[in-house]
């Protein structure tokens, strides 16, 4: 069997509004969660006090989500910032 090999570049990946989805799907969870969270009775006695406990992970997760993508986002500004910082020095200046 011969080996793949791509034919074109790989595209750039998309960069959109991270954080605030994250934020914005965390929530999400968590709201689900505590609308189900009456209904305990009910989902335990059918087999279903699953989907109470995913929307808590998902939720819990969201937070681990939430600080990794606040970091990651902190990391891409200053990466940007420095290379704006270092294209407007000049040769001479960079010398010294």
């Amino acid at each position: 069997m011969a080996k793949w090999t791509p034919t074109h570049e790989a595209p750039e990946p998309l960069e959109g509004p991270i954080v605030p989805t994250i934020i914005g799907l965390t929530i999400l969870w968590f709201v689900l969660f505590l609308v189900q969270l009456p209904f305990y009775g009910w989902y335990d006695d059918h087999g279903h006090l699953w989907w109470l406990w995913t929307c808590l992970a998902g939720s819990g997760l969201g937070l681990i989500g939430i600080w990794y993508v606040r970091g990651r986002d902190a990391a891409l500004k200053r990466m940007a910032a420095e290379a704006a910082v270092s294209a407007t020095e000049t040769p001479s200046t960079a010398a010294e």
